[in-house]
């Protein structure tokens, strides 16, 4: 059987790598192989696309330029790694995918949705994520996080404030427009209680989970 691919998606520092790790985890303990994956990157050609959209200062790619990297890494990630797993019946998390290209380059970076949109059918036709859980969360809160996390800051760390809140509204957008597909979750909350809303939100997409998900290794 086809396997699912699941994208966790939001801005700087909302904890979607702790999750991603935890789902994946109750999902393996469930009997259910599952492939923890990020963009940009997850594979050798879009790990090196990843170093080079996100190092540098917030100067050295135009929108249009990010927009491009990213659908090259992304082709190569789908290419690879995401679509063989999901034919094989894995089932794979992603921490990022399209939306994010969305939110960042279409809203945040100004190349508005149409040409966004133009940009992902022509790379990826109609390939996408079966389900998505956006992590809203308050962005002074979430680059509090990012300072004290002890990592060195991406080109997106270091937007201003007002490039922060452009994400968070974008992906409120991307979400309205996409209900059937997006479930928000409040990142706000601890690491305990986000955890339980992503599994609400998987059981509410998949019902023949409820009652298998109760373990999450964390």
């Amino acid at each position: 059987m086809r396997g699912q691919f699941i994208s966790f998606e939001g801005g700087e520092g909302a904890g979607k790598t702790t999750q991603a790790e935890r789902l994946a985890a109750a999902l393996n303990n469930a009997g259910i192989e599952t492939q923890l994956t990020r963009e940009p990157g997850g594979t050798f050609g879009a790990e090196a696309i990843r170093d080079l959209v996100l190092s540098g200062t917030k100067e050295r790619w135009s929108g249009l330029t990010e927009l491009l990297l990213m659908y090259a890494a992304r082709l190569d990630h789908v290419e690879k790694l995401i679509r063989p797993a999901i034919d094989r019946g894995v089932w794979v998390i992603s921490d990022r995918f399209a939306d994010s290209s969305m939110a960042y380059q279409g809203y945040a970076r100004g190349l508005g949705k149409d040409q966004v949109e133009s940009v992902h059918k022509a790379v990826m036709g109609d390939f996408g994520p079966d389900l998505t859980i956006l992590f809203d969360m308050d962005p002074v809160m979430a680059m509090k996080r990012v300072e004290t996390r002890g990592e060195d800051l991406s080109r997106f760390d270091t937007e201003s404030m007002d490039f922060h809140n452009t994400l968070r509204e974008a992906f409120a957008e991307i979400a309205d427009n996409n209900a059937e597909r997006i479930r928000v979750i409040n990142a706000d909350a601890d690491r305990d209680a986000v955890a339980t809303q992503i599994l609400f939100a998987m059981t509410q997409k998949y019902p023949d989970l409820a009652g298998r998900l109760g373990s999450d290794g964390g």
